[in-house]
């Protein structure tokens, strides 16, 4: 990814408590990080994402959707604060709105997403109780460029974890959580450091189209 010299800028859009933006946090604290946070916009003025943000010393701000009466309004309003930015990457980290089809087109290969499923498998809301109802032996979560269609962006990154006889949604969450704070910022990095590409719509990995998503098992990750 081309900055101008300079680390590439990322822009965290969140909704909640933030446990991604922190594992992005601790990744842009590293000596190593290729990327920088430059801000974090919250849809809600009580997410406690905006404190870690505050912690860490990250600009924020709150756009909230209530004030607008409809989602293109309210995506100009966060299109008018990422401009002040200037971000090379657009990270939704829990964040709960579904983007209207203009702000995707003007960031259009810039925007990356986290899906807590092993997409296509399970696209839309709760993913776990999906996957426990379908028996399924694995679990996980994908990363993913957004388009205007949702959870069909073209992959980069899954996370699998297996399916315990005794988990429950909320156990099997936790799980895929965990596996979401590894592989997102992961995607992230090699998208910074140009290895990750997408061109007319297909991911490229080290200039070498990505026919599937790379797999990132849990035991592999847990080790």
């Amino acid at each position: 990814m081309k900055a101008g010299g300079r680390k590439p800028r990322v822009a965290v859009l969140i909704s909640g408590s933030g446990s991604n933006l922190q594992a992005f946090i601790d990744r842009a604290q590293q000596d190593n990080s290729p990327f920088a946070l430059a801000v974090v916009i919250s849809n809600k003025a009580d997410a406690f994402g905006l404190e870690r943000a505050r912690k860490a010393a990250i600009p924020s701000h709150v756009v909230s959707h209530k004030d607008f009466q409809d989602r293109e309004s309210f995506d100009k309003a966060i299109h008018g604060v990422l401009q002040e930015y200037s971000p090379d990457l657009i990270i939704l980290a829990g964040f709960m709105r579904i983007l209207s089809a203009s702000f995707v087109g003007k960031y259009a290969g810039r925007i990356l997403n986290i899906h807590p499923a092993l997409l296509p498998a399970y696209p839309g809301l709760n993913t776990h109780q999906r996957a426990l109802d379908a028996l399924e032996r694995w679990h996980g979560c994908t990363v993913h460029f957004v388009t205007e269609e949702l959870d069909a962006g073209p992959a980069i990154l899954q996370g699998r974890v297996p399916v315990l006889a005794t988990d429950d949604a909320a156990t099997l969450s936790a799980r895929v959580q965990t596996m979401e704070h590894i592989i997102f910022p992961e995607a992230a990095t090699w998208i910074a450091s140009g290895r990750v590409e997408i061109v007319d719509g297909q991911v490229l990995l080290d200039g070498k189209p990505l026919a599937k998503p790379v797999v990132q098992d849990w035991l592999e990750a847990n080790q």
